[in-house]
């Protein structure tokens, strides 16, 4: 017997969803990043994804915070390990930018990830990377552990920063107008160095940002 159109369809005769997992919801939380970007995973959209009630993703996940940290964990993945060649400090930078640079294809991700706190797997060996290679330079190891947090919060706050969208390039032309502008009665030293203050590629800021941080980590002990 032909169902009549807009009859309600019995339970018994829909297909079994699969059941849920805290490795499936951040899986099609990241499609949801990489389709629809950040501001669309939310406990809401996923739900509808999964077609679940929201309810349902709690037991996995407390927040949203928690689930753009997941995410943020996941894509962490695709950054790679550091290089067999070369010295410790070109390794080093090669991991920092690589993380950099999966950064700059979520923007709204860097932002997040500014304060995200991701304690996944993939985070750790990123983490685990990163005090190998100060460790294999010589790097005392407190200066490591807190060079580490100053060496990933600059590659994100770049990431962050020039992951722009077009308000944001706005933004950044408003900032050249009115450096270009300047008096150099009153601000003279802005003047001076109007063109330096926003000059060189983000790539190559970034790479003179880390060699200048790697130094002095290097160099400054921390506090008792």
């Amino acid at each position: 017997m032909t169902q009549r159109p807009g009859t309600p369809r019995s339970r018994r005769e829909r297909p079994a969803k699969p059941a849920l997992t805290r490795d499936g919801i951040v899986a099609a939380a990241v499609a949801i990043l990489r389709a629809e970007g950040l501001q669309k995973v939310t406990m809401r959209r996923l739900a509808q994804e999964l077609d679940t009630g929201p309810a349902s993703l709690y037991v996995y996940v407390r927040n949203t915070a928690e689930l753009h940290a997941a995410v943020l964990d996941e894509l962490l993945g695709t950054v790679g390990q550091a290089p067999a060649e070369g010295s410790w400090r070109e390794r080093l930078e090669h991991v920092l930018r690589a993380y950099t640079a999966m950064l700059f294809e979520h923007p709204s991700l860097a932002r997040s990830a500014l304060t995200a706190r991701p304690s996944g797997p993939h985070y750790l060996n990123l983490i685990e990377t990163l005090l190998s290679l100060l460790d294999e330079g010589g790097v005392p190891p407190a200066q490591a552990a807190w060079g580490v947090d100053l060496l990933l919060q600059h590659a994100t706050a770049t990431a962050a920063e020039h992951g722009a969208d077009a308000a944001s390039e706005e933004d950044w032309d408003a900032l050249r107008r009115a450096l270009h502008d300047i008096s150099g009665r009153t601000h003279p030293r802005i003047a001076a160095l109007g063109g330096a203050l926003l000059s060189g590629a983000p790539e190559d800021r970034l790479s003179w940002g880390l060699r200048a941080l790697i130094a002095g980590i290097e160099r400054t002990a921390v506090p008792d």
